[in-house]
């Protein structure tokens, strides 16, 4: 509980600050946001890839100047209750437009929304926690509500703002660099190993009471280093001697709902082989996995494979890679229907081109598709084999033109 005082002095300092704050480079994300009276907007994402920033700059786009802004990792309000909504509709008088920043740093925060949401007032909110965020929305705004994920730059962001030509030069800088926006201005790596410590602590260690957290810091920096592989939660919990898989299957979860980590299942048309598969693993950003791991110093192809991951997944929800007598990357799915098929490669050459083309055929006759992609770095080339078109190009043209 706080004092009203101490909710205003908040309130009005941190107005203030929103009002001089730069706006930054303007997220693609801004075209798909429209604030509504029908509908919560939530926007969710990993802590430090511009929720904040984008939020600023939905509240700059819009005419009216009724608004309430409050952003609640402030370490003055980190005691801000439910009870404490009334003293603030009370210093807030009559506003039209809410944004709210790390909402579920409050209990029950659900309920006050719900309240503004049906008094008919226009709310943006920002999270950093995807289980907690759709568990307390699933309570009480059950189809009333907007979720927009935010990641880091995507690569077309990142050469925008760097003023770099979409090639095979800034394909390698954005996979060295990353995309989250204040590393790329200083490229500091303590940024974003302090930002991995940072998650590990406030997201997972003091949210969930974990009592190791060197373990849990140790997991993240193992599947950091080993993005692209496949893991299994017994071969961890042998790795880093724990007692149990459901402890590794804990930590896993809490990363991946902090936006951290990925989990890529293995193709299954059986709901229980795709549970029990090995999974392959991957990170949010291919910056924050150099900066975490020393095994990524001239080992570009893991690191594009992740960035190809990324880009998909910012478009998809349902991706899976192909297992059998070869593997195939990644697989799309529309619906029920499989729709793509997706091999990633530094560079084609002799030795490997039997081995990826293979893989990605045997993917295509699984599926039934005529045609496939193998993402390069630079190479650009058509194959044919069995029938079937094979569509080799640079990964830097797939990340900004409609090809699939």
């Amino acid at each position: 509980m706080l004092l009203k005082s101490q909710i205003e002095q908040c309130v009005n300092e941190q107005r203030s600050t929103l009002l001089n704050q730069d706006l930054g480079h303007m997220r693609l994300a801004l075209r798909e946001i429209t604030l509504s009276k029908r509908a919560v907007q939530i926007l969710t994402g990993i802590r430090r890839c511009g929720k904040s920033t984008l939020l600023n700059q939905i509240r700059a786009q819009g005419t009216n100047n009724s608004y309430a802004y409050l952003n609640f990792e402030d370490h003055r309000i980190f005691d801000f209750a439910l009870s404490d909504f009334t003293k603030l509709d009370d210093l807030l008088g009559d506003v039209d437009v809410y944004f709210f920043d790390e909402i579920q740093n409050v209990a029950n925060w659900e309920i006050y929304i719900r309240q503004l949401h049906d008094r008919g007032a226009v709310i943006c909110l920002t999270g950093s926690n995807a289980s907690m965020l759709s568990r307390e929305l699933g309570t009480k705004l059950t189809g009333r509500y907007i979720q927009q994920e935010v990641f880091p730059f995507s690569y077309r962001e990142f050469c925008d703002y760097k003023c770099l030509e979409y090639d095979r030069s800034s394909l390698a800088t954005y996979l060295a660099q990353g995309g989250f926006p204040n590393y790329i201005d200083d490229v500091n790596p303590e940024y974003l190993q302090q930002l991995v410590r940072d998650i590990i602590y406030r997201d997972i260690v003091v949210r969930y009471g974990v009592r190791n957290s060197r373990v849990v810091e140790e997991i993240c920096l193992y599947l950091l280093s080993n993005v692209g592989k496949e893991y299994s939660l017994n071969r961890l919990k042998k790795v880093f001697s724990l007692g149990s898989a459901s402890s590794v299957a804990d930590y896993l979860s809490w990363m991946q709902d902090s936006y951290l980590l990925y989990s890529l299942p293995r193709f299954s048309y059986s709901a229980k082989a795709v549970s029990v598969n090995p999974k392959k693993i991957y990170a949010v950003d291919t910056g924050l996995v150099r900066a975490n791991s020393l095994s990524y110093s001239d080992d570009n192809g893991r690191l594009l494979e992740n960035a190809v991951y990324m880009h998909l997944r910012r478009s998809y929800r349902d991706l899976y890679y192909y297992k059998d007598r070869g593997e195939c990357d990644f697989l799309v799915r529309d619906g029920i229907e499989i729709t793509t098929a997706l091999q990633v490669c530094l560079t084609l050459h002799p030795d490997n081109i039997d081995r990826e083309v293979n893989g990605l055929l045997e993917a295509m006759d699984a599926f039934s598709l005529d045609s496939g992609y193998i993402i390069t770095m630079d190479q650009t080339d058509e194959l044919q084999a069995k029938g079937k078109s094979i569509k080799v190009i640079p990964a830097y043209r797939l990340f900004v033109s409609e090809i699939m």
